[in-house]
């Protein structure tokens, strides 16, 4: 059992990229919680196109961002690092632009900017995290991805909040709201690729050319599958059942959410440091027993009925996000520390995908299980989390 590291604020800064690329940070964060709540929206409402149209259109640029991740890691791989982080936020005003460049009714530039807009917000995860390992080492990398996380939701909530009280202009607004995430995303470009870093890659064994990952990695890919459904409890999992099975106010998922922004913010990087005097890995098998235990809280929280079940919902919600924090402060940190030096962006990317893939199989799975009763919602997924968090446990290193 390691002592728990003390990271001085200064400190984190620096292990984050510098005061700059911190900034780039933020400042593409916010440009993000503009846009991506109300990209349905714009394809709606500034377009005029149907609304399963415009969901199709932003499905398949995330699946198709998913699918450039290989080539993303090999760029990594072969030593870029602040190239690639502007690179996923240049190819995101790209998208901004043709979105402001469609006309009403044209599916297919609002399908090629969702593309570009995907391929961005895939990319992006990867490349800080390998920008991030190559100016810090050990647990202040693991405090810093955690710095980055907190700040990134910081920026996702101000942003969304911005957006929100910009809907009431109509159109107009959310042209102009377009147009500002597009210079925001072009100055945090600018910032990202100012700070220069680049690394020479080591020469790759000859047992590792073949690229495939490590059994050990392969069962934190599966089991991530798993964690990441904890990202979307609140924002569809919780909606569903307080609105449709326990007919509550609206007001509660929001409560929920902001709650959940909030907690993450402020905790993100307390929690990750005081965990430091653990392995990662037993710290990540530990995010999955809270989340477990979370989803079998939520199954006796709405047994509760009407009047109890959302006040109990909203409680259970806590341990939630604690076993979420949890989770993002260990999962990067435990692939950042795996992964051999000449491997760090496959590594990385192949994490991306299976996030990206249990994100977006999440939401078809929690409507259908929900459909089934509590029971299956909550019971499936607390079973399937403690069997994810067994398998990390059980592996070696």
């Amino acid at each position: 059992m390691a002592t728990t590291t003390k990271i001085q604020p200064r400190a984190l800064v620096r292990a984050s990229g510098g005061p700059r690329y911190a900034v780039a940070l933020a400042v593409d964060a916010l440009g993000t919680g503009l846009l991506r709540p109300f990209l349905l929206l714009y394809g709606v409402t500034v377009l005029r196109l149907s609304a399963s149209v415009t969901g199709v259109a932003m499905t398949v640029g995330v699946v198709v961002g998913l699918v450039c991740m290989p080539a993303v890691g090999r760029w990594l791989d072969r030593g870029a690092r602040s190239t690639v982080v502007a690179a996923s936020m240049l190819v995101r005003v790209l998208g901004v632009a043709l979105l402001l460049a469609a006309p009403a009714g044209h599916v297919w530039l609002f399908a090629t900017a969702a593309l570009f807009l995907g391929i961005g917000n895939q990319a992006w995860p990867a490349a800080h995290a390998a920008l991030v390992a190559t100016v810090a080492q050990g647990r202040e990398r693991d405090a810093a991805l955690a710095g980055g996380r907190a700040l990134r939701n910081a920026g996702l909530g101000a942003g969304a909040l911005l957006a929100t009280a910009c809907l009431a202009g109509g159109t107009t607004a959310l042209q102009a709201l377009a147009a500002v995430t597009g210079l925001a995303y072009l100055a945090a470009a600018a910032l990202a690729w100012s700070v220069h870093l680049h690394t020479h890659p080591a020469a790759t064994p000859a047992k590792d050319r073949a690229g495939g990952p490590a059994p050990r990695m392969r069962t934190l890919l599966a089991a991530n599958v798993v964690y990441v459904f904890c990202l979307n409890v609140p924002e569809i999992a919780l909606p569903l059942v307080l609105v449709t099975q326990l007919h509550a106010s609206p007001v509660w998922p929001a409560a929920i959410f902001v709650a959940n922004t909030v907690l993450v913010v402020t905790l993100q990087v307390p929690v990750t440091v005081l965990m430091s005097r653990f392995s990662r890995r037993t710290v990540l098998a530990l995010a999955g027993v809270v989340l477990a235990a979370s989803y079998l809280g939520f199954l006796a929280a709405t047994s509760l009925g009407h009047g109890w079940g959302a006040p109990a919902v909203a409680t259970v919600s806590v341990v939630c996000t604690i076993g979420e924090i949890i989770y993002a402060g260990s999962a990067t940190a435990l692939v950042t520390a795996l992964a051999p030096a000449h491997l760090l962006g496959r590594a990385l990317a192949r994490f991306q995908l299976s996030t990206g893939f249990g994100l977006a199989v999440s939401p078809a799975v929690i409507t259908a299980l929900a459909s089934h009763g509590s029971a299956a919602l909550w019971g499936g997924l607390g079973a399937a989390t403690l069997l994810s968090a067994s398998a990390v446990a059980a592996e070696k290193g």
